[in-house]
């Protein structure tokens, strides 16, 4: 973050200061007490649970010199009516201070790895800031945007949405240079009420483009592709998959998976060819290679020739491969999950060439009226890719194993599943771990690594 004065930041928000105007923020904001660091801002959020104001002890003691507050506290304060409000206001007074090309994204899946990649990219070129874990709604896109100083060059920021509307507002908070939407699927369908509201949703983020974008669409999707007319006018399009066919489009020409299933993608921009490996598992991400190529091209980079040999996965938790001493591969993917982007993590799996494989796969939340079909056609889908053992925890995920027939298996919780798993796997095997983050599968992962 810039630096910046108690009294400066009441201007910007319109708030009012209490205590000394003339202290000087220079960290990031935090809405974490324990992640505060000297010279930071500590917002405190009243939430539903707990009281931000009830730590602003912890966040001085930690290097705090002032909060962000909806009430007086033992600090220097600003106080505001809104606090969320609040800090979406001094991020963007701060990005309007700063010479930083802004890149946003958004999509039902592949956000995070199509960031992590174009992240990685960017590196190369200049100072980066991208958005850390799933800082991608209201309070996350601003403090990834007060991350940001005046070294910074490219801000990549994911954007997520739980209705209508959702987008349109953080792209108020960080009007993009480049943005894309890199698919519209069924995610959180139960609370936008339909796949068609989804892309209302999702194409936000195009229409929030900054005069003279550029936005880049996913030319294999067809509710993507429909979006063109959506771009303001003045703002160039960018397209990317095996449909794509403009000049400054980035094309999939072809993709082999190696011994690991992790893909060699031949790709073309231009009138260049050129094939590069991406360590990740999975046919899909060629795709998400190509979006985050895409993006460099919108941002007027060389992207003909450009490698991903050495990128290295940044977020855990997203088909992140373990190897146990006896031979048998974990694939942790615990970290959320949609219909879609289960059966690319089951494509995922069925590409490692293992003896066995396994899914144990949790509920996916937020599907709405169609929830148990969903569930169902998921462990169909598992059967169909040659799945060995199916394995549904919980209630919410039955229609799984209903779905996956003979290779079906219910188990009530996390320790049956590890029961058995445990009586189950051999070295060779290979097992998938994936559901929503309410289902906390990711407690499977760490049991099954244990030494």
């Amino acid at each position: 973050m810039i630096p910046l004065s108690l009294a400066a930041i009441a201007q910007a928000v319109g708030g009012v200061v209490h205590g000394d105007g003339d202290v000087v923020v220079t960290g990031p904001a935090t809405l974490d007490s324990r992640a505060v660091t000297p010279g930071g801002l500590f917002v405190a959020l009243a939430g539903e649970r707990v009281d931000g104001h009830d730590f602003v002890g912890a966040a001085r003691q930690g290097g705090a010199v002032a909060v962000l507050a909806s009430r007086p506290v033992e600090a220097p304060a600003v106080v505001v009516d809104d606090v969320t409000d609040a800090l979406g206001r001094l991020a963007r007074h701060v990005l309007d201070l700063l010479d930083v090309q802004v890149v946003a994204l958004t999509g039902s899946q592949g956000k995070t790895s199509v960031k992590d990649l174009l992240a990685h990219l960017l590196g190369r070129v200049g100072p980066t800031v991208a958005t850390a874990g799933n800082y991608n709604n209201e309070l996350g896109v601003p403090l990834t945007v007060l991350r940001a100083d005046l070294a910074t060059r490219y801000l990549v920021v994911e954007m997520g949405a739980r209705g209508i509307g959702h987008v349109a507002r953080l792209c108020r908070v960080a009007p993009p240079h480049v943005s894309t939407v890199l698919n519209v699927g069924s995610a959180h369908v139960g609370e936008f009420g339909s796949v068609d509201n989804i892309a209302i949703g999702k194409g936000e983020i195009v229409e929030g483009l900054r005069p003279g974008g550029t936005a880049v669409l996913n030319a294999d999707d067809v509710r993507v592709d429909a979006m063109e007319p959506r771009v303001p006018a003045g703002c160039e399009v960018v397209r990317f998959g095996r449909a794509a066919q403009g000049p400054d489009d980035v094309r999939i020409v072809d993709v082999t998976l190696d011994a690991r299933g992790e893909p060699d993608v031949v790709l073309e921009h231009g009138a260049e060819r050129w094939t590069t490996h991406v360590p990740l598992l999975g046919v899909h991400q060629a795709s998400n290679a190509a979006a985050a190529l895409a993006l460099l091209s919108g941002l007027g980079l060389p992207v003909a020739g450009t490698s991903l040999e050495d990128y290295a996965p940044a977020t855990a938790q997203r088909l992140e491969r373990h190897e146990r001493a006896d031979g048998v591969v974990v694939l942790d993917d615990s970290y959320n999950a949609n219909p879609e982007s289960v059966r690319a993590a089951l494509e995922a799996l069925a590409g490692l060439g293992a003896q066995r494989r396994v899914a144990v796969l949790g509920e996916m939340l937020e599907l709405g009226a169609d929830a148990h079909a969903r569930h169902v056609e998921v462990g169909q889908a598992a059967a169909e890719l040659g799945t060995s053992l199916v394995v549904a925890v919980g209630d919410g995920a039955r229609g799984i194993a209903e779905g996956a027939g003979d290779v079906g298996l219910a188990v009530p919780d996390v320790d049956v599943a590890l029961d058995t798993l445990r009586a189950w796997l051999s070295p060779g095997d290979a097992v998938l771990v994936k559901a929503s983050r309410g289902a906390r599968l990711e407690r499977v992962t760490t049991r099954l690594l244990e030494p």
